[in-house]
């Protein structure tokens, strides 16, 4: 019994991997091995778990049925490690993480950092992308998220803020008359992110709040493309503080309306109200709060 739940918690990981070879690389198996155990449990339970071909894997019904079973016996096990885990002297077990992707260039990698070199032997997978993952279908056991979170399901905890600041091309800007006002960017093009609202929202010196909405006919989904676009003439947008330095040391970007500021991106860390990870997952939320509060602006790179 015990060699086939060691078998059907490979068959799991290769379906969450997408391929053998990813499945080796994470359990530290020969592809070989991982596809011949996968093939064993097929002829031990007299059925086809995985449809093969050269590009990809998919699965069978009968290998969807006892994926999602399999699913829950290793959230079973975890949860029984969790238990464990706070009489150990040192916290141990694997962390899935999402943050989107601009994060790699700001303090909070030190702050990863520093949670990985204190605790040694949990495990991190760190995921850095703009696209939001669905925490529960893609078993994550916390996401890091920036923007204004609405009510979720999830429970949340803000753990800094990121300064945006309002740029464009130095040739786009040229060709405009400078503007005084917000009001003056309704006729300017615009680079829209995919994830925040058409309208864009600029504070004056003395409290005012004006919305902006503009025209745009370029939506990304990455901080760093909006970057690109902008650099490139395209328009107008709002970028993270870092970024948008970065634009001014190398000539690319430069600040419009300097004298209105953009609301701060809020950074919030989002895991699962019955996290499968409970422990290490308070653990890591903690510690970058903790990190965070020692720093002005996690959205500066350090």
């Amino acid at each position: 019994m015990i060699d086939k739940l060691r078998s059907i918690a490979i068959f799991s990981t290769v379906v969450h991997q997408g391929t053998f070879r990813g499945a080796a690389l994470h359990l530290g198996l020969a592809p070989s091995r991982v596809s011949a155990v996968v093939s064993d449990l097929e002829r031990d339970l007299g059925v086809t778990l995985l449809y093969r071909s050269t590009r990809q894997l998919s699965l069978t019904q009968e290998g969807r049925i006892l994926h999602a079973k399999a699913q829950e016996m290793l959230a079973a096990a975890e949860t029984g490690l969790d238990a464990i885990n706070p009489l150990s002297t040192e916290p141990s077990g694997a962390l899935r993480v999402s943050a989107p992707a601009f994060v790699t260039q700001t303090a909070l990698m030190d702050d990863m950092a520093a949670f990985a070199k204190t605790y040694p032997k949990v495990a991190l997978e760190l995921y850095f992308t703009d696209q939001q993952h669905d925490l529960i279908k893609d078993r994550f056991d916390v996401a890091i998220r920036a923007g204004w979170l609405s009510d979720s399901e999830h429970l949340t905890r803000k753990i800094g803020d990121a300064d945006r600041l309002l740029v464009a091309s130095p040739d786009y800007a040229a060709s405009k008359p400078a503007p005084t006002h917000p009001s003056d960017l309704e006729s300017w093009d615009w680079v829209r992110f995919a994830v925040r609202p058409d309208q864009t929202e600029l504070t004056g010196k003395d409290g005012t709040v004006v919305s902006v909405t503009g025209q745009s006919h370029v939506t990304v989904s990455s901080a760093d493309a909006l970057y690109e676009f902008s650099a490139r003439g395209l328009g107008v947008t709002a970028i993270p503080e870092h970024l948008a330095c970065r634009g001014f040391e190398r000539g690319d970007l430069v600040h419009v309306l300097p004298d209105w500021s953009l609301k701060a991106l809020g950074i919030f860390a989002v895991w699962p109200d019955q996290s499968r990870r409970e422990n290490l997952t308070m653990l890591f939320v903690r510690f970058l709060a903790e990190q965070g509060a020692c720093t002005d602006q996690l959205g500066k790179s350090s």
